[in-house]
């Protein structure tokens, strides 16, 4: 199957699932061609199978602001009609769904079917904006075919929006051969020593709560020798180092920066925070879990879908930094509860959410897509 994928290529979970199913894909045999205005970050150089077509948005004197959306839907019809594409698979609703449609009612009933995966601050952020509500409900309803990273969003869509179509839920994977307990060598020579490593992965946005991640970190610091290896780049990140130095803990906590590649440095951690105040799935948690590493989270979202208390790691209600904290001091201090949560996490990760489980369920979703009429 020739196959097209849409994505944003920054950090973030749907950039990352977004090139991961398209990586899985070109394995198994379909031609996938990546549109985007950048390589996705998890893009290999050269990938048997993949096409990167970049989308150039021209500027004009008489646009204030650059036309992204029109570019990006000439780009998919160009591209669309040249490698007689037969799926166009978009990530997030506005401005991908938007465009996706758009390009196919250009080129007509030889256009290729569109699937739109909902990844969650497209439908939360957006949902509740009047400035994109009507766009938001028209690109989904219009779409050949809708999945959600987990059955909350799903329910949490139906809820904010007058969707009239059904939702296929397809959780986010993880490959199994790359997620697995191999520590980075190098990077724990890096941080040396022989203190319990906690760790957290995000983009450093407020919804990740990234300065909880300091408040729990100081707590288990006062208990046991610790260190916070914290990996990302995002507007919050100013504010955590700040808040680092006023609980005294700044010279323990380890600024890595943007990582393409993660499973080596979850390998080495004894514990993963994520605290977010809403993930529609948490895919950090779950490459964390395969990796071995217990995950403390809050109770939001689809996070109840990924994780289960005593497999791969606990959930607290959301805001509970002092649970997070004793918990914290308990999985640590206690080897044979770590392992057994560790164990369980690994088991849990490889039977319901590795990418030869799930993979094939977009293989599927996209024929019977293809086989149904296309919406107009």
């Amino acid at each position: 199957m020739r196959i097209g994928i849409t994505c944003y290529p920054s950090f973030g979970g749907s950039g990352v699932l977004a090139t991961e199913l398209g990586r899985e894909l070109a394995r198994r045999g379909h031609t996938v061609h990546f549109i985007t205005y950048d390589a996705p970050f998890r893009l290999a150089a050269y990938t048997p199978n993949v096409v990167f077509h970049q989308v150039d948005v021209p500027s004009y004197p008489l646009f204030r602001y650059p036309p992204y959306l029109l570019a990006l839907t000439n780009k998919m019809v160009e591209v669309a009609r040249f490698c007689r594409l037969e799926i166009l698979h978009v990530h997030y609703a506005i401005p991908h769904a938007t465009s996706a449609v758009l390009a196919r009612q250009v080129i007509g009933d030889k256009g290729p079917r569109v699937v739109t995966t909902l990844h969650g601050t497209d439908v939360s952020l957006l949902g509740s904006d009047p400035g994109f509500y009507e766009l938001l409900t028209w690109s989904i309803n219009t779409s050949d075919g809708v999945t959600a990273v987990s059955g909350a969003l799903a329910e949490e869509t139906k809820i904010r929006l007058p969707v009239r179509r059904d939702i296929e839920v397809i959780h986010n994977f993880v490959d199994c051969q790359v997620y697995a307990r191999r520590p980075c060598e190098s990077f724990l020579q890096q941080i040396g020593g022989d203190d319990m490593l906690i760790g957290h992965v995000s983009n450093f946005r407020p919804v990740k709560r990234p300065r909880e991640v300091i408040r729990i970190f100081a707590g288990v610091a006062k208990a046991m020798p610790a260190r916070l290896v914290l990996v990302g780049e995002g507007p919050e990140l100013g504010g955590v180092r700040d808040l680092a130095r006023q609980l005294g803990v700044a010279d323990r906590v380890h600024f890595a920066g943007s990582q393409e590649q993660v499973a080596g440095i979850l390998s080495c951690l004894d514990l993963f925070l994520l605290p977010s105040e809403q993930e529609s799935f948490g895919l950090a948690g779950l490459e964390a879990m395969a990796c071995g590493t217990p995950v403390l989270a809050y109770r939001v979202g689809g996070l109840p879908e990924v994780i289960a208390d005593g497999e791969g790691g606990f959930l607290l209600p959301a805001g509970d930094v002092g649970g997070m904290t004793e918990k914290d001091i308990e999985l640590l201090s206690t080897p044979r509860l770590w392992q057994a949560v560790s164990d369980a996490g690994v088991s849990r990760a490889r039977a319901l959410f590795s990418a030869e489980r799930i993979v094939p369920r977009y293989e599927e979703y996209y024929a019977r897509v293809s086989e149904g009429a296309p919406r107009r």
